[in-house]
């Protein structure tokens, strides 16, 4: 397996919170005063392991759950190195899958930021490349980027990586389900081969770490949990329940009764899944439920999650790729409407609550063709039956997610495909999350790849 240097003890992997405060770090007066103004006192346990390394100018993996302050745990020790420059060039970036990743990392580095004179630039495609373009004319420190943005303007020449001398790689496992590893060893061509490289994920799946064989040495590798375990503080619990209409039925009556359910996101598989729920649920409860995955307007999107967080509603549905953008404080439950295809999705569902140290609730919705033990295996953890409640009774009513079915998975788009339903997608959505590299489209016009040039060189 890949090569890197253990630095923590197995015996701490376990620990909720951090024993160190800020107030002992060595950081700058203008961190502390934004730590402070943000409400920060105590790290959780990946933002004090990762803090000495980052410091040190070593390289790293950093291996921890969804909500346990990955974040903060690059961006404090980065803006504690920054040093004040006139170069209009990043010399830290950090790449996330998604638009919404983008805004949530934007918006928590210009918080830390808040005392100092850091630049912050955020880029991603389905906004203005030429609004982007004034933005980075005036000049950067850090830049958060897509993938494929980030290429984009390489290739035009409005934005240069030869002073990068921090790259952060984010949502590691969700960069290779979404298909980037091509964008990313693209983007490695362009940046200087001495750097510092910090590497975040979830879990270390087998791609990832053939990937890390293959382009890195000496990894540290900081561990703040185990990488497949879901957080300590979710109480996780599940419903054998007999098919859809059942589903919807116990959804309904636990939210009506259960008075703690005060912010609840609710996953499904697919978009099909999302509208037909979103609609039946709907048409139940009078108070608003909203309904986010990727063929809906980004502006829908970003809208939704802001009301969400806001609590101008409590009900969220989310299909997997919208939902791994989804960092809301607060949510007391998750549901597991149907379980994943992949089990990774499962630890990324459930670590929306529970997270920094509070507590929460997942509840999974388990039908006779959940793939349950796939999860099991990849956890170990045994998921804890509870019986239905006496109101709920078994439906008769049978529907089209009630029938096997074999998906082909393709990580760049959701699947909208469930039981016999099959809907052609209409033309104005068939560009949906599609990132095709020049060289992607120029094989499949001509049978073979182009040449690498303009501003993408080998070193």
């Amino acid at each position: 397996m890949w090569n890197y240097r253990s630095v923590v003890g197995i015996d701490y992997f376990c620990s909720i919170m951090s024993s160190a405060l800020f107030s002992d770090y060595n950081i700058s007066r203008q961190l502390h005063r934004s730590l402070d103004d943000m409400g920060f006192s105590v790290p959780t346990p990946i933002q004090e392991k990762c803090f000495s390394p980052i410091m040190a100018g070593r390289s790293m993996v950093g291996i921890a759950q969804t909500g346990t302050g990955k974040t903060l745990a690059y961006l404090l020790p980065l803006f504690n190195l920054w040093k004040f420059t006139k170069e209009p060039h990043p010399t830290m970036v950090v790449l996330v899958p998604t638009r919404e990743l983008v805004i949530q990392v934007e918006e928590q580095a210009r918080k830390l930021a808040a005392h100092n004179a850091i630049r912050i630039v955020g880029i991603y495609g389905g906004a203005s490349i030429n609004t982007q373009k004034e933005m980075l004319a005036v000049g950067v420190d850090l830049l958060v980027a897509t993938p494929g943005r980030l290429i984009d303007l390489v290739t035009t020449g409005n934005l240069k990586l030869k002073n990068v001398k921090h790259l952060v790689i984010d949502e590691m496992d969700e960069m290779f389900g979404q298909g980037f590893r091509p964008q990313l060893l693209r983007i490695f061509d362009s940046l200087p081969k001495r750097r510092q490289n910090l590497l975040f994920s979830a879990t270390i799946t087998d791609d990832i770490s053939e990937f890390l064989d293959e382009h890195y040495f000496g990894l540290d590798r900081v561990e703040a949990g185990p990488a497949s375990a879901p957080a300590g503080t979710v109480e996780a619990i599940a419903y054998k329940v007999p098919n859809f209409t059942t589903k919807i039925d116990l959804l309904e009556h636990l939210l009506r009764t259960d008075g703690s359910m005060r912010k609840v996101l609710v996953f499904v598989s697919t978009i099909r899944m999302a509208e037909y729920l979103h609609e039946r649920l709907s048409a139940r409860i009078e108070e608003m439920i909203g309904m986010l995955h990727s063929n809906r307007a980004q502006n829908t999107r970003f809208r939704l999650l802001e009301e969400f967080a806001d609590g101008k509603f409590k009900v969220l549905i989310a299909t997997d790729l919208a939902g791994r953008g989804v960092d809301i404080e607060d949510v007391t439950h998750v549901v597991n409407f149907d379980l994943s295809e992949q089990a990774e999705d499962y630890v990324h569902r459930i670590g929306r609550t529970g997270r920094a140290g509070k507590s929460g609730v997942a509840i999974s919705l388990i039908s006779q063709h959940d793939r349950m033990q796939d999860i099991e295996d990849f956890t170990g953890i045994s998921f804890q039956f509870v019986p239905l409640p006496d109101e709920i009774e078994f439906s008769p009513v049978v529907t089209e997610f009630d029938k096997p079915v074999i998906r082909m998975k393709n990580p760049l788009v959701e699947d909208t495909v469930s039981g016999a339903a099959f809907h052609e997608k209409k033309a104005k959505n068939m560009k949906v999350n599609m990132h095709m590299t020049r060289e992607q489209k120029h094989k499949l016009k001509y049978g073979k790849p182009k040449s690498k040039g303009g501003n993408f060189k080998k070193k």
